[in-house]
């Protein structure tokens, strides 16, 4: 079979791919060469010069695999693929040690001043006291995001004597204490106690400018931020006038809003560090990349498992069960949004009415799917989703129960947050057409249809609330496609649940909040 290359990658995974088929290295191709020639290939391999869009797919006549060979694909149209029935595979685990060893690359870096020193004496000039740097021993290490790349950098800090504090509201705190990790409920507390404080969270609406001025103020002037995740995590603005300003001590960053960039506030600071995105340049992760992803490239091309293929499952799926895999990645990841304080230990996924008869194990790994998507810094895939989700310290009990009053079938997805409340969703299919519904937020009954992005406020319930919602809506700019209001049974509280047109942000959540005097508010993005 014939494989096309088009961006660069390890002579080791060229040769990998070489090995059992017909490969064309042939990078820097245009749109329309890449159309006039992708029909001839099973195989496309690509990094992230090249983008794999909708017109690809339906040029590519014979195509059966593209592979990303890193983590992200924001270049690859993945919808695309699976409607062309083309498999999308990547190599998720290929960097990160090299990012986590980065992160202790500028660590050391911004602790004792290195890269100032070194430029100070280049340029001529002996500044040795001038640059005094601070010992990170007894120094307490701050990690957002306590995922794969941010354990291994937590591991790493503690052989150097630091002690250890994280916020990741969904890892399980027993998961914590056995890495020598403190948990702490919120950002802030962990900015307020931190001498350094690491980014390793995954870019979301929730997550944009999450770092910025107000919570920038909360950290210690001696503190230090470094930033190796995804660019827009911090405001580079508001960070630049606290590095400048002497609100905090410094800073260090490899990734940038906009990037590939030769302009930022960051540039030129004497007390912050920048770098151009190398978490992931070393030798051994371009050849983990390329030979990681040569492998799974040769695995689907032979027609066998592929444990990193993203769209893709494998093997026949029930068609009772077919239909409840996108409801349950959206029950999923609303449980997730409705949890801000994360979900503790177990997830409990039901199976009510005719659906209790079926095989649900596909089904409760959608409802992981769309738990850890929003949440992880890699993509989330059925294969990986259950190794995801142990190194969070969750797991999944599942109940089958023919009973069902008011549905033929019914999907509800529970949890217990930090706080030990119990959060529970539910939905269900409407037949002719399998419409979905969504039948029950914080565990009370509602009916309305989920779409991309959602919105949930609960509060007391009196008259003019449901107008204060709207308006406060209009004036974002925000259209309401639909709303449902619930009560549970003998009580005063209401719940709405809307269904919007637009991605609405935070600030509008928490002014209707403010306005409404609610006791929670949440958006939710279900893409």
């Amino acid at each position: 079979m014939k494989i096309l290359v088009a961006d660069p990658l390890a002579e080791s995974g060229v040769a990998a791919l070489a090995t059992d088929h017909e490969v064309d290295v042939k990078t820097g191709l245009s749109k329309g060469d890449l159309l006039a020639i992708v029909a001839e290939y099973d195989a496309i391999v690509v990094r992230s010069q090249t983008t794999i869009d909708a017109d690809v797919f339906a040029a590519a006549s014979g195509l059966k695999v593209v592979a990303r060979a890193g983590v992200g694909l924001d270049n690859v149209d993945v919808e695309a693929a699976t409607r062309h029935g083309v498999m999308v595979c990547n190599a998720p685990q290929s960097n990160i040690v090299s990012a986590a060893e980065h992160t202790l690359a500028l660590l050391l870096s911004l602790a004792r001043n290195i890269p100032q020193a070194h430029a100070a004496l280049s340029d001529g000039r002996w500044e040795r006291s001038d640059w005094t740097g601070t010992e990170l021993q007894d120094k307490t290490l701050g990690v957002l995001g306590l995922g794969r790349i941010g354990t291994l950098v937590a591991q790493r800090c503690h052989a150097f004597g630091m002690r250890l504090i994280a916020y990741d509201p969904f890892v399980a705190p027993d998961r914590a204490a056995r890495l020598g990790v403190e948990l702490l409920p919120t950002v802030e507390e962990v900015l307020e106690r931190a001498d350094f404080v690491t980014v390793h969270l995954p870019k979301t609406a929730d997550t944009v400018d999450l770092l910025n001025a107000e919570r920038l103020r909360m950290m210690k002037p001696t503190a230090r931020l470094l930033n190796v995740a995804r660019g827009g995590i911090v405001n580079e603005g508001d960070l630049a006038d606290a590095a400048r300003k002497g609100v905090i001590a410094g800073a260090a960053v490899d990734v940038f809003a906009a990037e590939p960039t030769t302009e930022s506030p960051l540039f030129g600071l004497p007390n912050v560090i920048v770098t151009p995105h190398l978490g992931a340049s070393t030798e051994e992760a371009q050849d983990k990349a390329g030979t990681q992803v040569a492998e799974y490239v040769r695995l689907a091309l032979a027609g066998e498992f592929v444990p990193s293929a993203v769209n893709v499952q494998g093997g026949e799926i029930d068609d009772v069960v077919r239909p409840y895999l996108p409801l349950g990645e959206k029950l999923g990841r609303i449980l997730t949004g409705l949890a801000a304080d994360g979900i503790t230990g177990e997830v409990t996924v039901e199976y009510l009415g005719d659906l209790a008869d079926a095989d649900g194990r596909l089904i409760a790994l959608s409802v992981l799917t769309g738990m850890l998507g929003s949440i992880s810094s890699e993509p989330v895939t059925f294969v990986n989703a259950p190794l995801l989700a142990e190194g969070r310290g969750l797991h999944v009990r599942e109940i089958s129960d023919p009973q069902s009053e008011d549905y033929v079938s019914v999907l509800r997805v529970s949890g217990v947050g930090r706080d030990g409340r119990m959060i529970r969703v539910a939905g269900t299919l409407l037949h002719p057409g399998e419409r979905e519904r969504l039948i029950e937020v914080w565990n009370t009954p509602v009916d309305v249809e989920p779409t991309d992005q959602m919105a949930f406020f609960r509060y007391d319930d009196r008259p003019g609330v449901i107008g204060t919602i709207g308006t406060g809506f209009g004036e974002a700019g925000v259209n309401i496609a639909s709303a449902q209001v619930g009560r549970p049974g003998g009580s005063n509280e209401a719940i709405m649940a809307l269904s919007l047109d637009e991605v609405v942000g935070r600030d509008v959540i928490d002014d209707i909040v403010e306005k409404i005097g609610a006791t929670e508010g949440r958006g939710v993005s279900l893409t």
